[in-house]
């Protein structure tokens, strides 16, 4: 059974942000040289770009440095915008892929009556950037993505298979703190959130980083249910 509530909305809870946006600014590149090998992250974007008619409208939820997911759906002839928190990463996006749009924003600005729209999108992608929220904020954000997609749209996303929540870790010289399920748990909070799971893989990754475990990466490619 999944632990939380799906009753919730934004009204009922406190969002903190403190410290996320400085920890991902002090980061900056070295996110890039801890995780080189990003097959899974790859392989998702690869699916999404098969799918979709070139010129779609896609929207990358923490994008980060924009490697490699906004250049890759960029170089593929999408038209992608990214969103991120840490303006050190948006600075770094925008050198990366001068042809995508990028935007400061919180996800939590985008949900339904928030107070930013971007429009609507014929895929969202986001990875591992939902691991950053605290658990009761997961489905909210599954519930706005699936808000910002088109009918039918298509929705890809990492996470790490871990049973914590708003956990603080260390991470290259920093401290963050992250949230996760156990797979079958994930999979009923995205089914749950109005999603159908189309195709799913995993993989140990070990970055290469001392003060980072090696963890169990998940990869879901999924499409909004209407």
């Amino acid at each position: 059974m999944v632990k939380g509530t799906y009753g919730i909305d934004y009204g009922l809870i406190r969002i903190d942000r403190t410290g996320r946006a400085e920890a991902f600014d002090a980061i900056g590149d070295r996110y890039d040289e801890a995780f080189r090998q990003k097959d899974g992250q790859l392989s998702a974007g690869a699916w999404l770009i098969a799918c979709l008619p070139s010129g779609s409208r896609v929207l990358d939820l923490g994008c980060g440095t924009g490697l490699p997911t906004t250049r890759q759906l960029a170089d593929a002839g999408l038209e992608v915008v990214g969103v991120d928190l840490s303006p050190g990463m948006l600075r770094l996006a925008r050198q990366n892929v001068p042809g995508a749009t990028f935007h400061r924003l919180d996800l939590a600005d985008l949900r339904p009556d928030g107070p930013r729209d971007l429009g609507r999108f014929a895929a969202v992608a986001a990875f591992f950037s939902l691991l950053m929220l605290p658990r009761p904020e997961i489905p909210l954000a599954l519930r706005t993505v699936r808000h910002l997609l088109v009918p039918g749209g298509l929705f890809v996303l990492s996470m790490v298979e871990a049973d914590v929540d708003d956990f603080p870790i260390p991470f290259l010289g920093n401290t963050i703190r992250v949230s996760g399920y156990l797979r079958e748990e994930l999979y009923e909070v995205i089914e749950a959130s109005g999603f159908e799971i189309l195709r799913e893989s995993s993989c140990t990754y070990a970055p290469a980083v001392a003060d980072v475990p090696p963890e169990e990466q998940l990869f879901l490619c999924c499409r909004r249910r209407d």
